[in-house]
Protein backbone atom coordinates (compact mmCIF):
# COMPACT_ATOMS: atom_id res chain seq x y z
CA UNK A 1 0.00 0.00 0.00
CA UNK A 2 1.40 3.36 -1.04
CA UNK A 3 1.86 6.38 1.17
CA UNK A 4 -0.85 8.19 -0.77
CA UNK A 5 -3.33 5.46 0.01
CA UNK A 6 -2.34 5.62 3.65
CA UNK A 7 -2.99 9.36 3.68
CA UNK A 8 -6.57 8.59 2.74
CA UNK A 9 -7.13 5.70 5.07
CA UNK A 10 -5.35 6.44 8.35
CA UNK A 11 -7.08 8.70 10.78
CA UNK A 12 -5.35 11.69 12.31
CA UNK A 13 -5.87 13.09 15.80
CA UNK A 14 -9.35 13.01 17.32
CA UNK A 15 -8.88 16.72 18.07
CA UNK A 16 -6.28 19.01 16.57
CA UNK A 17 -6.23 22.61 17.82
CA UNK A 18 -4.53 23.94 14.67
CA UNK A 19 -7.05 22.24 12.39
CA UNK A 20 -9.94 23.47 14.51
CA UNK A 21 -8.58 27.02 14.38
CA UNK A 22 -8.49 26.84 10.58
CA UNK A 23 -11.99 25.37 10.45
CA UNK A 24 -13.32 28.13 12.71
CA UNK A 25 -11.90 30.72 10.30
CA UNK A 26 -14.63 29.65 7.85
CA UNK A 27 -17.24 30.26 10.54
CA UNK A 28 -15.86 33.72 11.39
CA UNK A 29 -17.76 35.62 8.63
CA UNK A 30 -20.99 34.24 10.11
CA UNK A 31 -20.12 34.69 13.78
CA UNK A 32 -23.34 36.64 14.42
CA UNK A 33 -25.25 33.44 13.62
CA UNK A 34 -22.97 31.53 16.01
CA UNK A 35 -23.61 33.99 18.86
CA UNK A 36 -27.33 34.01 18.07
CA UNK A 37 -27.43 30.19 18.11
CA UNK A 38 -25.46 29.99 21.38
CA UNK A 39 -27.87 32.49 22.96
CA UNK A 40 -30.84 30.43 21.80
CA UNK A 41 -29.08 27.31 23.10
CA UNK A 42 -28.89 28.81 26.62
CA UNK A 43 -32.64 29.46 26.63
CA UNK A 44 -33.75 26.23 24.96
CA UNK A 45 -31.48 24.19 27.25
CA UNK A 46 -33.17 25.75 30.30
CA UNK A 47 -36.72 25.02 29.14
CA UNK A 48 -36.30 21.23 29.29
CA UNK A 49 -35.01 21.05 32.91
CA UNK A 50 -37.57 23.70 33.88
CA UNK A 51 -40.47 21.30 33.31
CA UNK A 52 -39.54 18.76 36.07
CA UNK A 53 -39.19 21.71 38.44
CA UNK A 54 -42.67 22.92 37.46
CA UNK A 55 -43.93 19.35 37.87
CA UNK A 56 -42.47 19.30 41.42
CA UNK A 57 -44.39 22.55 42.19
CA UNK A 58 -47.58 21.10 40.69
CA UNK A 59 -47.37 17.97 42.87
CA UNK A 60 -46.27 19.56 46.15
CA UNK A 61 -48.12 22.87 46.03
CA UNK A 62 -51.29 22.11 44.10
CA UNK A 63 -52.07 18.39 43.70
CA UNK A 64 -51.22 17.60 47.34
CA UNK A 65 -53.38 20.54 48.44
CA UNK A 66 -56.21 19.91 45.91
CA UNK A 67 -55.69 23.38 44.43
CA UNK A 68 -57.36 23.04 40.99
CA UNK A 69 -56.86 26.67 40.01
CA UNK A 70 -53.14 26.54 40.82
CA UNK A 71 -52.86 23.23 38.96
CA UNK A 72 -54.46 24.83 35.89
CA UNK A 73 -52.00 27.75 36.01
CA UNK A 74 -48.98 25.44 36.32
CA UNK A 75 -50.33 23.25 33.47
CA UNK A 76 -50.62 26.35 31.24
CA UNK A 77 -47.05 27.26 32.23
CA UNK A 78 -45.88 23.76 31.21
CA UNK A 79 -47.72 24.05 27.88
CA UNK A 80 -46.26 27.49 27.26
CA UNK A 81 -42.73 26.18 27.96
CA UNK A 82 -43.26 23.41 25.37
CA UNK A 83 -44.52 25.89 22.74
CA UNK A 84 -41.70 28.34 23.49
CA UNK A 85 -39.12 25.52 23.24
CA UNK A 86 -40.52 24.48 19.85
CA UNK A 87 -40.36 28.05 18.51
CA UNK A 88 -36.80 28.62 19.79
CA UNK A 89 -35.78 25.19 18.45
CA UNK A 90 -37.05 26.20 15.01
CA UNK A 91 -34.90 29.36 14.90
CA UNK A 92 -31.96 27.48 16.40
CA UNK A 93 -32.15 24.72 13.77
CA UNK A 94 -32.49 27.27 10.97
CA UNK A 95 -29.53 29.31 12.21
CA UNK A 96 -27.24 26.29 12.62
CA UNK A 97 -28.17 24.77 9.25
CA UNK A 98 -27.76 28.15 7.54
CA UNK A 99 -24.34 28.48 9.17
CA UNK A 100 -23.38 24.97 8.04
CA UNK A 101 -24.46 25.44 4.43
CA UNK A 102 -22.78 28.86 4.08
CA UNK A 103 -19.46 27.57 5.42
CA UNK A 104 -19.62 24.47 3.21
CA UNK A 105 -20.32 26.67 0.19
CA UNK A 106 -17.33 28.89 0.94
CA UNK A 107 -15.06 25.91 1.50
CA UNK A 108 -16.12 24.18 -1.74
CA UNK A 109 -15.61 27.39 -3.72
CA UNK A 110 -12.12 27.81 -2.25
CA UNK A 111 -11.26 24.18 -2.94
CA UNK A 112 -12.45 24.28 -6.56
CA UNK A 113 -10.69 27.58 -7.18
CA UNK A 114 -7.48 26.18 -5.70
CA UNK A 115 -7.65 22.97 -7.76
CA UNK A 116 -8.08 25.02 -10.95
CA UNK A 117 -4.83 26.87 -10.20
CA UNK A 118 -2.75 23.74 -9.62
CA UNK A 119 -0.25 22.75 -12.27
CA UNK A 120 -0.70 19.62 -14.39
CA UNK A 121 2.24 18.12 -12.51
CA UNK A 122 -0.08 17.74 -9.52
CA UNK A 123 -2.77 15.93 -11.54
CA UNK A 124 -0.14 13.61 -13.04
CA UNK A 125 0.53 12.20 -9.56
CA UNK A 126 -2.89 12.50 -7.91
CA UNK A 127 -5.85 10.23 -8.75
CA UNK A 128 -8.88 12.20 -9.89
CA UNK A 129 -11.11 10.20 -7.55
CA UNK A 130 -9.18 11.48 -4.56
CA UNK A 131 -9.64 15.11 -5.60
CA UNK A 132 -13.37 14.56 -6.17
CA UNK A 133 -13.62 12.95 -2.72
CA UNK A 134 -11.99 16.01 -1.14
CA UNK A 135 -14.46 18.45 -2.72
CA UNK A 136 -17.55 16.29 -2.11
CA UNK A 137 -17.42 13.62 0.62
CA UNK A 138 -14.82 15.25 2.85
CA UNK A 139 -16.45 18.68 2.64
CA UNK A 140 -19.88 17.14 3.26
CA UNK A 141 -18.59 15.36 6.37
CA UNK A 142 -17.75 18.81 7.78
CA UNK A 143 -21.40 19.79 7.38
CA UNK A 144 -22.41 18.08 10.60
CA UNK A 145 -19.54 19.76 12.46
CA UNK A 146 -20.56 23.23 11.29
CA UNK A 147 -24.33 22.74 11.62
CA UNK A 148 -24.61 20.25 14.50
CA UNK A 149 -21.24 19.97 16.18
CA UNK A 150 -19.70 23.36 16.92
CA UNK A 151 -22.91 25.09 18.06
CA UNK A 152 -25.13 22.22 19.18
CA UNK A 153 -22.48 20.89 21.56
CA UNK A 154 -23.32 23.96 23.66
CA UNK A 155 -26.91 22.73 23.89
CA UNK A 156 -25.83 19.44 25.50
CA UNK A 157 -23.43 21.20 27.87
CA UNK A 158 -26.01 23.82 28.88
CA UNK A 159 -28.67 21.12 29.42
CA UNK A 160 -26.32 19.24 31.80
CA UNK A 161 -25.47 22.49 33.63
CA UNK A 162 -29.15 23.46 33.98
CA UNK A 163 -30.09 19.95 35.17
CA UNK A 164 -27.31 19.93 37.77
CA UNK A 165 -28.33 23.43 38.85
CA UNK A 166 -31.96 22.44 39.39
CA UNK A 167 -30.98 19.15 41.07
CA UNK A 168 -28.62 20.75 43.60
CA UNK A 169 -31.17 23.50 44.23
CA UNK A 170 -33.79 20.89 45.13
CA UNK A 171 -31.60 18.53 47.23
CA UNK A 172 -27.81 18.24 47.52
CA UNK A 173 -27.68 14.72 49.05
CA UNK A 174 -30.03 13.21 46.49
CA UNK A 175 -27.99 14.90 43.73
CA UNK A 176 -24.77 13.27 45.00
CA UNK A 177 -26.50 9.86 45.19
CA UNK A 178 -27.70 10.33 41.62
CA UNK A 179 -24.20 11.24 40.40
CA UNK A 180 -22.60 8.23 42.13
CA UNK A 181 -22.82 6.29 38.83
CA UNK A 182 -20.82 8.99 37.00
CA UNK A 183 -17.34 7.42 37.47
CA UNK A 184 -18.56 4.25 35.74
CA UNK A 185 -20.15 6.34 32.96
CA UNK A 186 -16.97 8.40 32.44
CA UNK A 187 -14.80 5.27 32.25
CA UNK A 188 -17.29 3.60 29.86
CA UNK A 189 -17.39 6.68 27.66
CA UNK A 190 -13.59 6.87 27.51
CA UNK A 191 -13.36 3.15 26.61
CA UNK A 192 -16.13 3.54 24.01
CA UNK A 193 -14.33 6.47 22.36
CA UNK A 194 -11.11 4.48 22.13
CA UNK A 195 -12.75 1.38 20.64
CA UNK A 196 -14.95 3.33 18.24
CA UNK A 197 -11.92 5.32 17.07
CA UNK A 198 -10.11 2.09 16.14
CA UNK A 199 -13.24 0.69 14.50
CA UNK A 200 -13.80 3.92 12.57
CA UNK A 201 -10.24 3.88 11.26
CA UNK A 202 -10.85 0.34 10.01
CA UNK A 203 -14.11 1.36 8.32
CA UNK A 204 -12.37 4.28 6.56
CA UNK A 205 -9.61 1.98 5.37
CA UNK A 206 -12.04 -0.50 3.79
CA UNK A 207 -14.26 2.29 2.42
CA UNK A 208 -11.23 3.78 0.62
CA UNK A 209 -10.48 0.34 -0.86
CA UNK A 210 -14.09 -0.03 -1.96
CA UNK A 211 -14.27 3.42 -3.57
CA UNK A 212 -10.95 2.98 -5.32
CA UNK A 213 -11.90 -0.42 -6.70
CA UNK A 214 -15.32 0.80 -7.86
CA UNK A 215 -13.93 3.87 -9.63
CA UNK A 216 -11.14 1.98 -11.35
CA UNK A 217 -13.31 -0.86 -12.63
CA UNK A 218 -16.24 1.27 -13.75
CA UNK A 219 -13.83 3.48 -15.69
CA UNK A 220 -12.21 0.39 -17.24
CA UNK A 221 -15.47 -1.54 -17.78
CA UNK A 222 -14.80 -2.05 -21.48
CA UNK A 223 -11.52 -3.84 -20.66
CA UNK A 224 -13.23 -6.00 -18.03
CA UNK A 225 -15.95 -7.04 -20.47
CA UNK A 226 -13.78 -7.65 -23.53
CA UNK A 227 -11.51 -9.98 -21.55
CA UNK A 228 -14.50 -11.66 -19.83
CA UNK A 229 -13.25 -10.85 -16.32
CA UNK A 230 -16.67 -10.00 -14.86
CA UNK A 231 -16.81 -13.04 -12.55
CA UNK A 232 -13.24 -12.62 -11.28
CA UNK A 233 -13.71 -8.91 -10.63
CA UNK A 234 -17.06 -9.61 -8.96
CA UNK A 235 -15.37 -12.03 -6.56
CA UNK A 236 -12.69 -9.45 -5.70
CA UNK A 237 -15.33 -6.77 -5.21
CA UNK A 238 -17.39 -9.10 -3.01
CA UNK A 239 -14.34 -9.74 -0.83
CA UNK A 240 -13.57 -6.02 -0.43
CA UNK A 241 -17.25 -5.28 0.17
CA UNK A 242 -17.40 -8.03 2.82
CA UNK A 243 -14.40 -6.51 4.62
CA UNK A 244 -16.18 -3.14 4.64
CA UNK A 245 -19.38 -4.74 5.92
CA UNK A 246 -17.54 -6.57 8.71
CA UNK A 247 -15.75 -3.39 9.76
CA UNK A 248 -19.09 -1.57 10.00
CA UNK A 249 -20.65 -4.41 11.97
CA UNK A 250 -17.75 -4.26 14.41
CA UNK A 251 -18.26 -0.53 14.92
CA UNK A 252 -21.98 -1.12 15.40
CA UNK A 253 -21.13 -3.70 18.07
CA UNK A 254 -19.53 -0.99 20.24
CA UNK A 255 -22.56 1.24 19.83
CA UNK A 256 -24.78 -1.71 20.68
CA UNK A 257 -22.90 -2.08 23.98
CA UNK A 258 -22.42 1.61 24.85
CA UNK A 259 -25.97 2.93 24.41
CA UNK A 260 -27.69 0.09 26.33
CA UNK A 261 -24.92 0.53 28.95
CA UNK A 262 -25.89 4.18 29.34
CA UNK A 263 -29.53 3.15 29.64
CA UNK A 264 -28.54 0.59 32.30
CA UNK A 265 -26.69 3.25 34.30
CA UNK A 266 -29.70 5.53 33.92
CA UNK A 267 -31.92 2.78 35.35
CA UNK A 268 -29.49 2.19 38.22
CA UNK A 269 -29.52 5.93 38.97
CA UNK A 270 -33.34 5.90 39.01
CA UNK A 271 -33.30 2.85 41.30
CA UNK A 272 -30.93 4.68 43.67
CA UNK A 273 -33.21 7.73 43.67
CA UNK A 274 -36.28 5.62 44.42
CA UNK A 275 -34.37 3.70 47.16
CA UNK A 276 -32.68 6.65 48.81
CA UNK A 277 -35.23 9.33 47.89
CA UNK A 278 -38.13 7.09 48.83
CA UNK A 279 -36.63 6.67 52.28
CA UNK A 280 -36.23 10.44 52.56
CA UNK A 281 -39.89 10.90 51.60
CA UNK A 282 -40.97 8.37 54.24
CA UNK A 283 -38.95 10.33 56.81
CA UNK A 284 -40.47 13.59 55.49
CA UNK A 285 -36.96 14.88 54.64
CA UNK A 286 -38.05 15.63 51.06
CA UNK A 287 -41.40 15.85 49.29
CA UNK A 288 -42.84 13.43 46.75
CA UNK A 289 -42.60 16.23 44.18
CA UNK A 290 -38.82 16.42 44.62
CA UNK A 291 -38.55 12.65 44.19
CA UNK A 292 -40.65 12.75 41.03
CA UNK A 293 -38.58 15.65 39.64
CA UNK A 294 -35.32 13.76 40.26
CA UNK A 295 -36.61 10.72 38.33
CA UNK A 296 -37.31 13.04 35.39
CA UNK A 297 -33.93 14.75 35.71
CA UNK A 298 -32.09 11.42 35.59
CA UNK A 299 -33.93 10.45 32.39
CA UNK A 300 -33.00 13.84 30.91
CA UNK A 301 -29.41 13.83 32.22
CA UNK A 302 -28.14 10.80 30.29
CA UNK A 303 -29.58 11.95 26.96
CA UNK A 304 -27.03 14.77 26.42
CA UNK A 305 -24.29 12.38 27.59
CA UNK A 306 -25.17 10.09 24.68
CA UNK A 307 -25.40 13.10 22.37
CA UNK A 308 -21.93 14.29 23.40
CA UNK A 309 -20.53 10.86 22.50
CA UNK A 310 -22.13 11.27 19.07
CA UNK A 311 -20.65 14.76 18.79
CA UNK A 312 -17.25 13.21 19.49
CA UNK A 313 -17.70 10.93 16.50
CA UNK A 314 -18.65 13.95 14.37
CA UNK A 315 -15.54 15.74 15.62
CA UNK A 316 -13.38 12.71 14.85
CA UNK A 317 -14.74 12.43 11.31
CA UNK A 318 -14.33 16.16 10.76
CA UNK A 319 -10.72 16.20 11.96
CA UNK A 320 -9.83 13.41 9.52
CA UNK A 321 -11.66 15.12 6.63
CA UNK A 322 -10.31 18.59 7.41
CA UNK A 323 -6.75 17.27 7.53
CA UNK A 324 -7.11 15.86 4.01
CA UNK A 325 -8.85 19.02 2.76
CA UNK A 326 -6.15 21.31 4.16
CA UNK A 327 -3.43 19.07 2.75
CA UNK A 328 -4.95 19.78 -0.67
CA UNK A 329 -5.35 23.52 0.02
CA UNK A 330 -1.76 23.70 1.25
CA UNK A 331 -0.43 22.10 -1.93
CA UNK A 332 1.63 24.71 -3.77
CA UNK A 333 2.22 22.91 -7.07
CA UNK A 334 1.68 26.05 -9.10
CA UNK A 335 3.01 27.53 -12.33
CA UNK A 336 3.69 30.94 -10.83
CA UNK A 337 2.85 34.15 -12.61
CA UNK A 338 5.48 36.92 -12.69
CA UNK A 339 5.12 39.76 -10.17
CA UNK A 340 5.04 42.35 -12.95
CA UNK A 341 3.86 40.53 -16.11
CA UNK A 342 4.68 41.91 -19.54
CA UNK A 343 1.52 42.57 -21.62
CA UNK A 344 1.09 40.21 -24.56
CA UNK A 345 -1.50 41.88 -26.75
CA UNK A 346 -1.57 41.51 -30.54
CA UNK A 347 1.11 38.94 -31.32
CA UNK A 348 2.51 37.75 -34.64
CA UNK A 349 3.15 34.20 -33.45
CA UNK A 350 6.94 34.15 -33.69
CA UNK A 351 8.11 31.25 -31.46
CA UNK A 352 11.67 30.51 -30.36
CA UNK A 353 13.10 27.70 -28.22
CA UNK A 354 16.62 28.54 -27.03
CA UNK A 355 18.69 25.81 -25.37
CA UNK A 356 15.59 24.36 -23.68
CA UNK A 357 15.91 21.46 -21.24
CA UNK A 358 12.99 19.87 -19.44
CA UNK A 359 12.37 16.94 -17.06
CA UNK A 360 9.13 15.95 -15.36
CA UNK A 361 10.97 14.71 -12.29
CA UNK A 362 13.88 17.20 -12.38
CA UNK A 363 16.28 14.35 -13.12
CA UNK A 364 15.52 12.44 -16.31
CA UNK A 365 15.44 15.01 -19.12
CA UNK A 366 12.65 14.46 -21.62
CA UNK A 367 13.81 17.37 -23.81
CA UNK A 368 17.49 18.17 -24.26
CA UNK A 369 19.00 21.35 -25.66
CA UNK A 370 16.06 22.21 -27.93
CA UNK A 371 16.81 25.05 -30.33
CA UNK A 372 13.96 25.85 -32.67
CA UNK A 373 12.51 28.86 -34.46
CA UNK A 374 8.96 28.97 -35.83
CA UNK A 375 8.25 32.06 -37.89
CA UNK A 376 4.88 33.87 -37.89
CA UNK A 377 2.30 32.03 -40.01
CA UNK A 378 4.59 29.04 -40.44
CA UNK A 379 3.20 25.51 -40.26
CA UNK A 380 5.56 23.18 -38.41
CA UNK A 381 5.09 19.44 -37.95
CA UNK A 382 6.72 17.47 -35.16
CA UNK A 383 7.26 13.73 -35.58
CA UNK A 384 9.07 11.00 -33.72
CA UNK A 385 8.66 7.69 -31.94
CA UNK A 386 6.38 7.41 -28.88
CA UNK A 387 8.15 9.03 -25.93
CA UNK A 388 10.34 11.22 -28.12
CA UNK A 389 9.00 14.36 -26.38
CA UNK A 390 6.51 15.66 -28.97
CA UNK A 391 3.61 16.41 -26.58
CA UNK A 392 6.06 17.64 -23.95
CA UNK A 393 7.20 20.34 -26.38
CA UNK A 394 3.59 21.58 -26.50
CA UNK A 395 3.14 21.36 -22.73
CA UNK A 396 6.06 23.67 -22.05
CA UNK A 397 5.05 26.13 -24.77
CA UNK A 398 1.64 26.56 -23.10
CA UNK A 399 3.29 26.68 -19.65
CA UNK A 400 1.48 23.64 -18.35
CA UNK A 401 4.98 22.88 -17.10
CA UNK A 402 7.95 25.21 -16.60
CA UNK A 403 11.25 24.38 -18.23
CA UNK A 404 14.39 23.55 -16.23
CA UNK A 405 16.88 25.40 -18.40
CA UNK A 406 16.78 27.69 -21.41
CA UNK A 407 14.21 30.15 -22.74
CA UNK A 408 11.00 30.02 -24.75
CA UNK A 409 10.02 33.27 -26.45
CA UNK A 410 6.92 34.48 -28.26
CA UNK A 411 7.53 37.61 -30.32
CA UNK A 412 10.81 38.01 -28.43
CA UNK A 413 9.18 37.90 -24.94
CA UNK A 414 10.09 35.18 -22.45
CA UNK A 415 6.81 33.36 -21.74
CA UNK A 416 7.73 33.16 -18.02
CA UNK A 417 7.43 36.96 -17.94
CA UNK A 418 3.85 36.80 -19.26
CA UNK A 419 0.65 36.09 -17.33
CA UNK A 420 -0.39 32.46 -17.97
CA UNK A 421 -3.96 33.36 -18.92
CA UNK A 422 -2.73 36.10 -21.25
CA UNK A 423 -0.36 33.63 -22.92
CA UNK A 424 -2.99 30.92 -23.37
CA UNK A 425 -5.49 33.43 -24.75
CA UNK A 426 -3.47 33.46 -27.97
CA UNK A 427 -3.16 29.65 -28.22
CA UNK A 428 -5.79 27.06 -29.16
CA UNK A 429 -5.21 23.34 -28.95
CA UNK A 430 -6.89 20.27 -30.41
CA UNK A 431 -5.99 17.00 -28.71
CA UNK A 432 -6.33 13.39 -29.77
CA UNK A 433 -8.56 12.61 -26.79
CA UNK A 434 -11.31 15.21 -27.15
CA UNK A 435 -13.04 16.26 -23.94
CA UNK A 436 -16.62 17.48 -24.18
CA UNK A 437 -18.61 18.79 -21.23
CA UNK A 438 -22.25 18.17 -20.36
CA UNK A 439 -24.23 20.97 -22.00
CA UNK A 440 -24.98 21.82 -25.63
CA UNK A 441 -23.05 21.84 -28.90
CA UNK A 442 -22.85 25.63 -28.65
CA UNK A 443 -21.62 25.67 -25.04
CA UNK A 444 -18.92 23.12 -25.93
CA UNK A 445 -17.67 25.32 -28.74
CA UNK A 446 -17.80 28.59 -26.79
CA UNK A 447 -17.06 27.10 -23.35
CA UNK A 448 -19.64 29.67 -22.16
CA UNK A 449 -17.54 32.60 -23.35
CA UNK A 450 -20.00 35.48 -23.74
CA UNK A 451 -17.73 37.19 -26.27
CA UNK A 452 -18.34 34.37 -28.78
CA UNK A 453 -21.79 34.83 -30.35
CA UNK A 454 -23.78 32.24 -32.28
CA UNK A 455 -22.72 33.65 -35.65
CA UNK A 456 -19.07 33.15 -34.76
CA UNK A 457 -19.88 29.62 -33.62
CA UNK A 458 -21.64 28.82 -36.91
CA UNK A 459 -18.80 30.31 -38.93
CA UNK A 460 -16.22 28.20 -37.08
CA UNK A 461 -18.35 25.05 -37.45
CA UNK A 462 -18.82 25.67 -41.17
CA UNK A 463 -15.12 26.21 -41.75
CA UNK A 464 -14.18 22.86 -40.21
CA UNK A 465 -17.12 20.99 -41.75
CA UNK A 466 -18.94 20.38 -38.46
CA UNK A 467 -22.02 22.28 -39.61
CA UNK A 468 -23.12 19.36 -41.82
CA UNK A 469 -23.86 17.00 -38.95
CA UNK A 470 -24.88 19.75 -36.48
CA UNK A 471 -27.59 21.10 -38.80
CA UNK A 472 -29.06 17.58 -39.03
CA UNK A 473 -29.46 17.33 -35.24
CA UNK A 474 -33.00 17.94 -33.87
CA UNK A 475 -31.94 21.01 -31.85
CA UNK A 476 -28.95 21.92 -34.01
CA UNK A 477 -26.49 24.01 -31.94
CA UNK A 478 -28.68 23.66 -28.85
CA UNK A 479 -28.55 19.86 -29.03
CA UNK A 480 -27.79 18.38 -25.62
CA UNK A 481 -24.35 16.82 -25.18
CA UNK A 482 -24.10 14.01 -22.64
CA UNK A 483 -21.11 13.48 -20.34
CA UNK A 484 -17.87 13.31 -22.38
CA UNK A 485 -19.97 13.49 -25.57
CA UNK A 486 -21.28 9.93 -25.19
CA UNK A 487 -23.98 10.40 -27.88
CA UNK A 488 -21.53 11.64 -30.53
CA UNK A 489 -19.09 9.71 -32.69
CA UNK A 490 -15.33 10.13 -32.36
CA UNK A 491 -15.23 12.09 -35.60
CA UNK A 492 -18.07 14.40 -34.56
CA UNK A 493 -16.39 15.14 -31.24
CA UNK A 494 -13.16 15.91 -33.06
CA UNK A 495 -14.93 18.29 -35.43
CA UNK A 496 -16.48 20.12 -32.46
CA UNK A 497 -13.03 20.46 -30.90
CA UNK A 498 -11.76 21.98 -34.17
CA UNK A 499 -14.66 24.43 -34.17
CA UNK A 500 -13.90 25.28 -30.53
CA UNK A 501 -10.25 26.01 -31.34
CA UNK A 502 -11.21 28.18 -34.31
CA UNK A 503 -13.97 30.10 -32.48
CA UNK A 504 -11.37 31.53 -30.10
CA UNK A 505 -9.46 32.99 -33.10
CA UNK A 506 -5.96 32.06 -31.89
CA UNK A 507 -2.68 33.32 -33.34
CA UNK A 508 -1.05 30.00 -32.50
CA UNK A 509 -2.79 26.72 -33.25
CA UNK A 510 -1.64 23.36 -31.89
CA UNK A 511 -2.88 20.05 -33.25
CA UNK A 512 -1.70 17.17 -31.06
CA UNK A 513 -2.48 13.87 -32.83
CA UNK A 514 -5.74 15.55 -33.80
CA UNK A 515 -6.62 13.17 -36.65
CA UNK A 516 -5.28 9.85 -35.33
CA UNK A 517 -8.69 8.60 -34.09
CA UNK A 518 -10.69 9.64 -37.14
CA UNK A 519 -11.96 7.50 -40.01
CA UNK A 520 -10.71 8.14 -43.52
CA UNK A 521 -13.80 10.04 -44.75
CA UNK A 522 -13.82 12.36 -41.73
CA UNK A 523 -10.07 12.83 -42.08
CA UNK A 524 -10.55 14.12 -45.62
CA UNK A 525 -13.05 16.69 -44.34
CA UNK A 526 -10.71 17.74 -41.54
CA UNK A 527 -7.64 17.88 -43.77
CA UNK A 528 -9.47 20.31 -46.05
CA UNK A 529 -10.54 22.32 -42.99
CA UNK A 530 -7.02 22.31 -41.58
CA UNK A 531 -5.62 23.90 -44.71
CA UNK A 532 -8.06 26.80 -44.32
CA UNK A 533 -7.60 26.81 -40.54
CA UNK A 534 -3.83 27.20 -40.67
CA UNK A 535 -3.79 30.23 -42.98
CA UNK A 536 -2.49 33.32 -41.23
CA UNK A 537 -1.67 31.38 -38.06
CA UNK A 538 1.46 29.92 -36.61
CA UNK A 539 0.70 26.23 -36.29
CA UNK A 540 2.35 23.23 -34.68
CA UNK A 541 1.10 19.84 -35.79
CA UNK A 542 2.00 16.59 -34.02
CA UNK A 543 1.00 13.55 -36.06
CA UNK A 544 1.65 9.84 -36.31
CA UNK A 545 0.23 9.71 -39.80
CA UNK A 546 3.05 11.20 -41.82
CA UNK A 547 0.71 11.54 -44.80
CA UNK A 548 -1.10 14.34 -42.96
CA UNK A 549 1.92 16.62 -42.59
CA UNK A 550 3.63 16.37 -45.98
CA UNK A 551 2.67 19.95 -46.86
CA UNK A 552 4.13 21.43 -43.65
CA UNK A 553 6.58 24.32 -44.10
CA UNK A 554 8.99 22.54 -41.81
CA UNK A 555 9.14 19.07 -40.21
CA UNK A 556 10.96 18.60 -36.90
CA UNK A 557 12.15 15.07 -36.13
CA UNK A 558 12.52 14.38 -32.41
CA UNK A 559 14.41 11.37 -31.11
CA UNK A 560 14.90 10.69 -27.40
CA UNK A 561 14.22 14.32 -26.53
CA UNK A 562 16.60 15.85 -29.11
CA UNK A 563 16.02 17.46 -32.48
CA UNK A 564 17.73 15.18 -34.98
CA UNK A 565 16.42 16.45 -38.30
CA UNK A 566 14.71 19.57 -39.70
CA UNK A 567 13.42 20.04 -43.24
CA UNK A 568 10.58 19.57 -45.69
CA UNK A 569 9.05 16.18 -46.46
CA UNK A 570 11.03 15.44 -49.63
CA UNK A 571 14.27 16.82 -48.15
CA UNK A 572 14.03 14.53 -45.14
CA UNK A 573 13.21 11.50 -47.28
CA UNK A 574 16.29 12.24 -49.40
CA UNK A 575 18.49 12.24 -46.27
CA UNK A 576 17.36 8.67 -45.51
CA UNK A 577 17.64 9.32 -41.78
CA UNK A 578 15.17 8.85 -38.93
CA UNK A 579 12.25 10.45 -40.82
CA UNK A 580 12.89 8.16 -43.80
CA UNK A 581 12.80 5.12 -41.48
CA UNK A 582 9.57 6.32 -39.86
CA UNK A 583 8.02 6.81 -43.28
CA UNK A 584 9.16 3.40 -44.53
CA UNK A 585 7.88 1.73 -41.36
CA UNK A 586 4.49 3.36 -41.72
CA UNK A 587 4.36 2.55 -45.40
CA UNK A 588 5.07 -1.12 -44.67
CA UNK A 589 2.39 -1.16 -41.99
CA UNK A 590 -0.07 0.21 -44.54
CA UNK A 591 0.96 -2.44 -47.05
CA UNK A 592 0.36 -5.19 -44.48
CA UNK A 593 -3.01 -3.71 -43.61
CA UNK A 594 -4.08 -3.57 -47.27
CA UNK A 595 -2.99 -7.15 -47.94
Amino acid sequence: MSDNRQDDEILGKAYDAKLMKRLLSYVKPYRKYVFFAILLNIFVAALGPLRPYLTKIAIDDYIAKSDYYGLMIISIALLFSLILQAVIQYFLTYATQYLGQKTLYDLRVQLFSHVQKLALKFFDKTPIGRIVTRTTNDVESLGELFSSGIVMVFSDVFIIIWILGFMFTLDVKLSLVTLSVMPILIYGTFLFRKKVREAYRNVRYHLARLNSYMQEHITGMNVVQIFRKEEDEFKKFSSINADHRDANIKSIFYYAIFYPGVELLSSIAIALIIWYGGGEVIQNAITIGVLFAFVQYVEMFFRPIRDLSEKYNILQTSMASSERIFNLLDNKTFINNPTNPIPLKDINGHIEFRNVWFAYDDENYVLKNINLEIKPGESVAIVGHTGAGKSTLINILTRFYDINKGTILIDGIDIRQVDKRELRKHISMVLQDVFLFSGTIKSNITLDNDEIDIERVKKAAKLVGADKFIENLPNKYDEEVKERGATLSVGQKQLISFARALAYEPKILILDEATSSIDTDTEKIIQEAIQRLLKGRTSIVIAHRLSTIQNADKIIVLHKGEIKEIGKHQELLAKKGIYYKLYQLQYKDQEITIS
